[in-house]
């Protein structure tokens, strides 16, 4: 494979993981098939993009395997009903090999700025190895891709290792220390109980729980993995099976919140059985409806906690020192090293910071804090630009993979429309965008994300939720079943360049 960078491409994808890989897949299909059609560039030395940073012990999906795969590559092979991070990965490299999207892949190649050409119709991309030109620019960089740390003082005095469970420090050996773990979100519900029985002492600071369900995890046995590699409509009968399943939880998180107290039964059940403490127990209810944050899945998230070299504080951590992180009461904790599990920055991506639009300004000066896309996939003032997980498209109920396939559609019929029609560029018009943004904002009124007593990362820091998708996966397959061209503002190649 060539690591030329070519001058110019047709279109030019950042980032390969799921997004990106999803969006060049679809575009190979539908002919864009050489380097010099589609070109996917990507700053890591692999596809994987989440899959492939986060290697904290333990590390899982909570959406089933039989969902969390693209509809072109099945995976008959998964050993488990919720897939570890090992397998997705190895998932995702063997698919760009299979697929041929690896000879369309430059590595090492990081996206430093991109601005809008208006006299050439086409977006002027600065890389680490060049300048790319394409006419259209499709960004696959995630919503989960940017750890976040928290604004700590005193951060950088700490004198042990300190790292993100996102850029997990492999090199550095827990066993027998004092470790400190700032956040109790998705990530750390995974990797504590993972290092507890190693390390000497395991603080756990708490600022709010979360509700936690039993996760319903199982090994496939040999039979069913036979069965799919054998008759592959066997696992798209499961697939089908369980995506209905999963779309009726839409139903209580968005359309009907009146039933989540039923299914909120299920978490207070599991914690009553697994903490019998009631003092803890009180500690670790959450003061907000099931639903309103992610919802967490671990069997062996309370155990851990209650492991005699386990403490869990309540307090947030408030400050930082040399050797070790004083909370919010004033108490003072000696760690040797320090962990956070503080998730990402979905309602600030960088690449908002990098993009220049028609009028000047960056994709981030435009949303000032709240991210907006029509369909979440296109922004006015940027033309030919396309959002793979852009705003308000993420799910608490099923698999991201079938939103970005449906993006990555959605996109095809926008690069074949330019060729039918013989156009330069196309840019949603304005008061569709608006149209659309206030759409999906009223139906998210009254949903337990907005609803639901808490405070999010689904919440931006104007307080508007420019996160969540807030109805049935297959209605927003429908809206982006093709391109609305009358939503355009559509520029015709030149005659000159004809």
């Amino acid at each position: 494979m060539s690591e030329d960078l070519p001058a110019e491409v047709r279109v030019l994808v950042v980032g390969a993981g799921f997004g990106g890989l999803a969006a060049a897949a679809h575009l190979r299909a539908a002919g864009y098939r050489s380097a010099d059609d589609v070109l996917l560039i990507e700053q890591a030395d692999e596809v994987g993009g989440t899959w492939r940073d986060n290697t904290y012990p333990e590390c899982a999906c909570d959406v089933p395997s039989v969902l969390y795969s693209f509809s072109f590559a099945p995976n008959p092979g998964w050993t488990r009903s919720y897939g570890r991070q090992p397998e997705i990965q190895e998932y995702l490299v063997r698919t760009a090999r299979q697929t041929g999207l690896i000879e369309q892949i430059r590595f090492g190649c990081a996206l430093i700025g991109a601005s809008w050409d208006a006299a050439t119709s086409q977006w002027v991309a600065e890389t680490s190895r060049g300048v790319i030109r394409a006419q259209v620019l499709v960004t696959a960089t995630g919503a989960l891709s940017a750890p976040r740390l928290p604004d700590l003082p005193g951060l950088e005095s700490f004198t042990g290792d300190a790292f993100h469970s996102a850029r997990w420090d492999h090199g550095v050996s827990l066993a027998g220390k004092r470790v400190g773990v700032v956040g109790t979100g998705a990530s750390a519900v995974q990797f504590v109980p993972a290092i507890a029985p190693s390390v000497g002492h395991l603080t756990v600071f708490q600022r709010t729980p979360g509700w936690v369900i039993p996760r319903g995890d199982r090994a496939y046995v040999a039979g069913e993995k036979a069965l799919f590699r054998r008759w592959p409509v066997t696992q798209k009968i499961s697939r089908g099976a369980c995506y209905t399943y999963r779309e009726g939880y839409v139903i209580g998180m968005a359309h009907a919140p009146s039933l989540l107290p039923a299914i909120q039964l299920v978490a207070e059940a599991h914690l009553r059985r697994q903490v019998p403490d009631p003092e803890l127990r009180a500690k670790l209810r959450p003061p907000f409806q099931l639903g309103c944050k992610r919802a967490l899945l671990s069997n062996d998230w309370f155990p851990a906690l209650q492991r005699p070299n386990v403490e869990l504080v309540t307090s947030a951590a408030a400050e930082v020192t040399p050797h070790g992180v004083v909370d919010a009461t004033g108490r003072k904790h000696e760690l040797d090293v320090l962990i956070f599990g503080t998730g990402f920055t979905p309602t600030e991506p960088p690449v908002a910071r990098l993009l220049t639009g028609r009028d000047g300004r960056t994709l981030a000066e435009t949303w000032d804090g709240s991210p907006r896309a029509h369909h979440g996939l296109t922004v006015h003032g940027f033309p030919n630009l396309f959002l793979m997980y852009g705003p308000n498209t993420n799910l608490g109920h099923s698999s991201i993979v079938y939103m970005l396939e449906s993006q990555a559609r959605y996109v095809v019929d926008a690069v074949r429309t330019l060729d039918r029609a013989n156009l330069a560029s196309l840019e949603v018009r304005a008061d569709v965008e608006h149209a659309s943004v206030a759409d999906v904002q009223r139906r998210l009124e009254h949903s337990v994300w907005n609803k639901g007593g808490c405070a999010s990362w689904y919440l931006d820091r104007n307080g508007r939720n420019s996160v969540m998708w807030p109805t049935f996966t297959w209605r927003y397959r429908q809206a982006t079943r093709r391109l609305d061209v009358d939503s355009y503002h559509l520029k015709a190649v030149p005659v000159h360049a004809l």
